[in-house]
C-alpha cells in the first residue's frame, strides 16, 4: 500500500488548494480589472482559480461537498488544464518503459482518478483561503516554468508551487509542489516499491481498490 496516510492527505490538500479561493469568506482582495492572460503560465492558472469561485458560488451542492458534483467541477475546469500523461509517466520513473501501451493507459486514468477523488473528499473542508501569487520569472521562450504562490487563511502562509509545460494546446500543470513535497516525487517512490512486490499489473490493481473505496467513502 501507499507508504504513508498522511502524505496523500496532504497531496489532497495542495490539490484542493488550486481552487482553494472557490470556497474562500471574506475575500479583500478585488476582482480582476481585466480576465487573466490564458495564454501565460501564471494567467491560466489565475483563471482555473476564477473560474472555479464562480462555479462554486453559483452551486450550494459543491459548497455541502457533494462528492459526485464536485468531481463533475474538477473534470471540467481541473483536468482539461493538466498533463496527466506525463504526471503519471514521471512518477512511475523507469518503469513506464517497461508497461504496455494498455497498461499506460489505465496508469493514467487510475492515477487521475484516485487524485481527482482524493481532491473531492478535501475540498469541502476548505474555508476562508485565498491565493497570493507571486511574481512569475521566466523567459518568453521558456517552455517549463514555476508558478510560486502562497496560500493565506487561517494559519501561517502555505507555500505552493506548480510546474507547467507549454504544450501545443497552451500551459498544462504536472507537477506540484505543496510544503516542500513534489507530488511526483512523493509517488514515485511508492509506486517502485508496489511494482517491484506485485509487477505493473499489482500497481494497476492497487489504484483501483484504492479507487473503490474512496468511491463507497472510506477514509484514506
Amino acid at each position: 500500500m501507499l507508504e504513508s496516510v498522511n502524505m496523500l492527505k496532504v497531496i489532497a490538500w495542495g490539490l484542493c488548494l488550486l481552487s482553494a479561493v472557490a470556497l474562500a469568506q471574506g475575500v479583500t482582495s478585488p476582482a480582476p480589472v481585466t480576465p487573466p492572460d490564458m495564454s501565460t503560465p501564471d494567467g491560466m492558472i489565475k483563471a482555473v482559480v476564477s473560474e472555479v469561485m464562480a462555479a462554486v458560488k453559483a452551486d450550494p451542492e459543491i459548497q455541502k461537498g457533494n462528492i459526485p458534483r464536485i468531481v463533475e467541477l474538477v473534470e471540467k475546469k481541473i483536468v482539461p488544464n493538466a498533463d496527466m500523461r506525463r504526471t503519471t509517466e514521471m512518477a512511475m520513473g523507469a518503469n513506464w518503459k517497461k508497461a504496455t501501451p494498455e497498461q499506460q493507459t489505465q496508469l493514467i486514468q487510475e492515477f487521475k482518478t484516485l487524485l481527482m477523488r482524493t481532491y473531492s473528499g478535501a475540498i469541502s473542508q476548505l474555508r476562508e483561503q485565498t491565493i497570493q501569487f507571486k511574481p512569475l520569472r521566466a523567459a518568453a521562450d521558456d517552455k517549463e516554468v514555476t508558478v510560486k504562490t502562497v496560500v493565506l487563511g487561517r494559519g501561517d502562509p502555505v507555500p505552493l508551487d506548480y510546474r507547467l509545460e507549454k504544450t501545443a494546446n497552451g500551459w498544462k500543470v504536472y507537477d506540484m509542489n505543496i510544503m516542500g513535497v513534489w507530488l511526483i516525487e512523493a509517488y514515485r517512490n511508492q509506486f517502485t516499491n508496489q511494482i517491484s512486490q506485485n509487477g505493473i499489473d499489482g500497481l494497476i490493481k492497487f489504484l483501483q481498490e484504492r479507487n473503490k473505496a474512496l468511491a463507497a467513502g472510506k477514509p484514506s
